[in-house]
Parts: structure tokens; C-alpha cells; sequence
């Protein structure tokens, strides 16, 4: 039977992996494509949706809703733009919905898509970071699957077992430990963006590959960990493991590691959640376990990375330290890549914003989540005026 699917975000990196994984599946008339969301890069949106004969295009951005609609003219592609058009795209009947629209601009739509009772196959950390039990009750409420893209959650997804959830001991997020794993504090304070985009395994987008750079990702994940798998922070632990090969791993009572490993290409992920509980064949490297020499382990330095540090102090206070960290930390990204401040500065930021709001009411609302988040990103911007002079 064909299922039919939305893309959020389908411009970005894993947009891209997803329609490539879509074009390998071997059944072709499996997935019909329902919409497909982009920002600025219209040519490729609207390549995208002639390609996919997809029903409706959407960009994020107003201003490119005549460059969209100029680019699909007489193609029989609908177009629509804005925030309204990112919703009606969630809210088209597909049955899944790939959740990569990257920030908290794709909190709305996917909580729109999860209250209908869509599938969501999620590669949007806020939805869970600055909207966890509200997300959570909503794929609840709407009777939907929530299906981690993530390579690390996919891989805690496909080793825990459900029915031996009584049995889970811990989860063990893997890290690379991103391009200055070896590097001094001393050393990181002076570098670009380019450089910190440099991820030394995958292939990411900026925002995601300076987050690895400075483990906020890891940090963001933790907070996911918790909600995606109802765990206690003390059961997450994060290891350093530069290989990738290991993408995660969870521990049970009886002292036995279950681990999922594959070559670091997130399109293994997003197939599983596409096709779950099936497997899809795909053309992605195989792993040759004689050639692999070694196997690498560290403890993660929250000294030289902070940003795991503040991850569980957000989980211990609760409220909303998580949605203050994450707001505060993509302000301070965008002043770091603007040279306004150093790489260093976003962890400081984050947590000079975490202290400011730690008696800020919680929410129970997306205009309590969208409240909370404007406030944080107002004073992380207070913090970096005073930083950047």
C-alpha cells in the first residue's frame, strides 16, 4: 500500500538523504509525496517538487513565495509560504512526516502534524528540547509514532528492547567529539566557523556540525534521551567514540551492552524510521570489520565542553532551563558566525541566560514555549552586546 509523506525541511541535509533514500527503496510506489518545505534555496525546492510530483511546495520565507511560485509555474505543484503555509503543509493528509526544518521554526508545524496523528520520523531537536511533554502528549494525544532520525537515538531505538523496558540499566550516547576533540581551551578560543564546521565523519549542515564542534548537539540529545525514551537523567551517559561507528548503545541489569553500529551515514536512520519496523535496501557503505583497526573510547571533558554540563543542570532544575540553553546557545551561534563573538562565548552565553531565567514559569502552552524562547534569545542577545565590544 502506498504511504504517503511530508517533508519539513526536505532543502537541508537531511531532507536531501531522505528523498535519496525514498528513490532507493526498491518498491518506487511505496512513498507518494504529499509537500515538501524549504527556506531560501528555491531552485532546489522546486526541482524537489517536480521531481517527487509533489502536491504542494512551501517556503519558510515570504519574501520567495513569487520566486517559488514563478519557479513551479505550469508544473501543477501548488505553493505556498510563511509560517501559515509551513502549518498547511503539516496538516495535509500524509500519513508520515519527516520533521528536519532546523530550530524552533519547526516546532509549530510538527507539533500540528503530531496532533493530527501523523508519523513523525523526528530530526528537529526542539520539538523535544523546548517543547518535551507538550510534544510528547501530542503524538499521545493524536495516536502517531514517534520515530528518532538521529543516528543516536535510532541506534538506542533499534537496541532497546520494549518489552524488557523494566530491564534498561542505562542508555550511552556516543559522541566523535567533533573537530578540537584534542584541542585546548586555549586553542578553541580563536577559531572561525569555518573551521569549526569541519566535522571530521559526517556531513552535516552548519548549524548541527558547530554544535558537534562544541557538543552542544551531544547536549541537546541528552535532553531528547530523557523524552524519547522516559529515561532519568542519571540513566544517559555520554562517550566520546571518534570512529562513529558506534552510534549509541543501552546497557540492561544483567551487565549486557546492546549496540548498534553501521558506517556514519545518516540515511540508515532515516530509512529505518521511514520503513519501521521494516528495513529498507539500501545503497550505503557496508562496514568491514577487518579493515577497522581499532575502536576508540573517552570520557567527555565537560571543561573543555561545557555544554554537557549544563544539559543535566537544565534536567535537575526542570521549567524551562532546556528551551533557555537551547535559545540561548543558536543566538550565540549566529553571533559567533557573524565574528561578533568567540567560540567559546556560546557556552557562557547559554549559561549566563540559564541563570537569568532559572525562576521563569514553566510552559504548558506553545505560546508559553514561544514566550520562554523570545525571552531567552533577548537576554542571550543582552549577553553577547556586552561580550561583542
Amino acid at each position: 500500500m502506498t504511504r504517503s509523506i511530508t517533508i519539513l525541511g526536505a532543502t537541508g541535509s537531511i531532507g536531501v538523504s531522505t528523498l535519496d533514500v525514498l528513490a532507493q527503496m526498491e518498491a518506487k510506489d511505496e512513498f507518494e509525496v504529499a509537500a515538501l518545505t524549504g527556506a531560501g534555496n528555491i531552485a532546489l525546492l522546486a526541482e524537489q517538487a517536480v521531481r517527487h510530483q509533489a502536491k504542494l511546495a512551501v517556503t519558510a520565507d515570504e519574501s520567495r513565495y513569487l520566486n517559488l511560485k514563478d519557479a513551479l509555474a505550469g508544473t501543477g505543484v501548488a505553493v505556498a509560504a510563511g509560517e501559515s503555509g509551513l502549518i498547511e503543509a503539516a496538516d495535509m493528509p500524509a500519513s508520515m512526516v519527516m520533521a528536519a526544518i532546523v530550530g524552533t521554526a519547526g516546532l509549530a508545524p510538527t507539533l500540528a502534524a503530531a496532533r493530527r496523528g501523523a508519523d513523525i520520523a523526528l530530526a528537529n531537536k526542539e520539538c523535544l528540547v523546548s517543547a518535551g511533554e507538550l510534544f510528547v502528549g501530542a503524538v499521545k494525544t493524536g495516536g502517531g509514532r514517534l520515530l528518532p532520525v538521529d543516528s543516536e537515538h535510532s541506534a538506542i531505538f533499534q537496541s532497546l528492547d520494549p518489552e524488557r523496558r523494566h530491564a534498561v540499566e542505562r542508555v550511552i550516547l556516543t559522541a566523535s567529539g567533533g573537530p578540537f576533540r584534542t584541542w585546548s581551551r586555549e586553542q578553541m578560543a580563536g577559531v572561525s566557523a569555518d573551521v569549526a564546521r569541519a566535522h571530521p565523519n559526517w556531513s552535516m549542515g552548519l548549524k548541527i556540525s558547530i554544535g558537534s564542534a562544541s557538543m552542544f548537539n551531544k547536549a541537546l540529545e541528552v535532553i531528547e534521551a530523557k523524552h524519547l525514551f522516559d529515561l532519568e537523567p542519571h540513566e544517559i551517559e555520554v562517550i566520546v567514540h571518534p570512529q562513529s561507528i558506534i552510534h549509541s548503545m543501552v546497557g540492561y541489569r544483567d551487565g549486557s551492552i546492546i549496540a548498534q553500529l553501521g558506517a556514519p551515514d545518516m540515511r540508515t536512520a532515516i530509512g529505518y524510521a521511514l520503513t519501521f519496523p521494516d528495513r529498507p535496501a539500501l545503497n550505503v557503505e557496508r562496514l568491514d570489520f577487518a579493515k577497522l583497526a581499532r575502536l576508540d573510547f573517552e570520557a567527555p571533558d565537560e571543561v573543555r565542553f561545557p555544554a554537557l554540563r549544563l544539559a543535566r543542570l537544565a534536567l535537575t532544575r526542570g521549567g524551562v532551563q532546556a528551551l533557555t540553553m537551547n535559545a540561548a546557545e543558536e543566538t550565540a551561534f549566529h553571533a559567533f558566525c557573524d565574528g561578533r563573538i568567540g567560540f567559546l562565548d556560546m557556552a557562557d552565553i547559554a549559561e549566563s541566560a540559564m541563570e537569568a531565567m532559572v525562576d521563569w514559569p514553566a510552559a504548558n502552552t506553545i505560546e508559553d514555549v514561544f514566550a520562554a524562547d523570545s525571552e531567552a534569545r533577548r537576554r542571550a542577545a543582552e549577553f553577547i552586546a556586552r561580550k561583542a565590544f
